[in-house]
């Protein structure tokens, strides 16, 4: 069957329709990873948008849900080069096709993705629709302009869990995890390091967690734009110095939101996992995993508020720390779910914390 994929500019190309045959609106971003469809899929930072691929075959190792970052495919819809339908691996237990079918997400496939990924790295990310079977362009390109930006839906609470739950694994140290949409492997570094965890919705009441008198909190990863996330910020702010806190991606920007500090939207984000970032105390650069279209405006950030660690591709703020509570933050994805493992000692910096709070 056809599908058509339109965005805001008037771009519109044409392609084979996979997975659910149902129109989808959504931001279309790119991905540069070459490896970890599954993961990119089902992570809770792409809600909202249509996920596109920059590697041209995609789907040759299948499905596994082992591989799943949450319960199920998040993005609104997904763009590749080539569909591989028949896929080769022992821990495959689905196609692409029949994943995306499940969580009724529609695919356009044998479209010019590099064209596409040019047109975004120039313009930026746009607003796009996908129409399947025979669509009139003219009327795709309109649905895909008239609908709300990013910046103007709540996403995070359509990705959180509603009512807390704990995971005790029999550690020391407890440590509250706030779920703005947080990916399976953030949760399975904290639990190997002998943490046992609480999670609760984005929108938990601070003094609950204040009254239960935990090791720590724990700010996720989630979609959108973090200044829209106020019940989170508020949160946050009643808990600086008198718990240790981390935050990862959205936990990173939220954090810094709610000491004063403002955020702005990338041009394309950044998504994949190959971003090179650099860390001021220790002088080494790595390689990191990342999803995410905002960032924290340094020149807006507080005293005390110090940055350890950069973006070596634009130079956005990459990591924070507070110099007079305990506050650590990164931007990327240290639990690297998919990418490299370079960052995982960012994890055992916060248990340092709990250990020495």
């Amino acid at each position: 069957m056809k599908a058509t994929l339109a965005l805001e500019d008037g771009t519109c190309v044409e392609g084979k329709a996979f997975g659910a045959e149902r129109d989808s609106l959504g931001e279309i971003v790119f991905c540069t990873s070459m490896t970890g469809y599954v993961e990119a899929l089902t992570d809770p930072s792409y809600k909202g948008q249509i996920l596109m691929l920059t590697y041209p075959l995609i789907g040759n190792y299948g499905v596994c849900r082992q591989d799943f970052e949450s319960d199920g495919v998040k993005v609104e819809g997904f763009v590749v080069r080539e569909l591989c339908r028949n896929p080769s691996n022992w821990r495959s237990e689905m196609t692409l096709d029949e994943l995306l079918k499940e969580y009724n997400v529609p695919g356009v496939e044998g479209v010019d993705t590099r064209m596409l990924t040019k047109k975004i790295r120039i313009y930026g990310a746009m607003k796009a629709a996908i129409g399947i079977g025979d669509v009139e362009k003219e009327e795709l390109i309109k649905k895909a302009r008239s609908q709300p930006s990013i910046s103007e839906i709540n996403l995070v609470d359509k990705v959180c869990v509603k009512e807390p739950k704990r995971i005790d694994v029999g550690g020391k140290y407890e440590v509250f995890l706030i779920d703005c949409g947080v990916k399976n492997s953030i949760a399975r570094q904290l639990l190997k390091r002998e943490i046992n965890l609480t999670v609760v919705p984005f929108n938990y009441e601070a003094e609950k967690i204040i009254e239960a008198d935990p090791d720590g909190v724990f700010i996720s990863n989630g979609p959108g734009d973090p200044a829209r996330v106020l019940e989170t910020i508020n949160l946050i702010k009643k808990l600086f110095g008198k718990i240790p806190v981390a935050g990862i991606c959205l936990g990173h920007q939220l954090s810094a939101l709610a000491l004063g500090a403002k955020t702005f939207k990338l041009k394309f984000g950044h998504h994949g996992s190959n971003q090179p970032v650099k860390d001021f105390e220790t002088g080494r650069v790595f390689i990191s995993s990342q999803n995410h279209n905002f960032a924290v405006d340094e020149k807006t950030l507080p005293k005390g508020l110090k940055v350890t660690q950069i973006n070596l591709n634009d130079r956005t703020v990459e990591g924070l720390k507070h110099e007079d509570f305990p506050l650590i933050t990164v931007q990327y994805h240290p639990e690297a779910g998919p990418g490299p493992h370079d960052t995982y000692f960012f994890f055992d910096d916060f248990l340092k914390i709990l250990r020495e709070f």
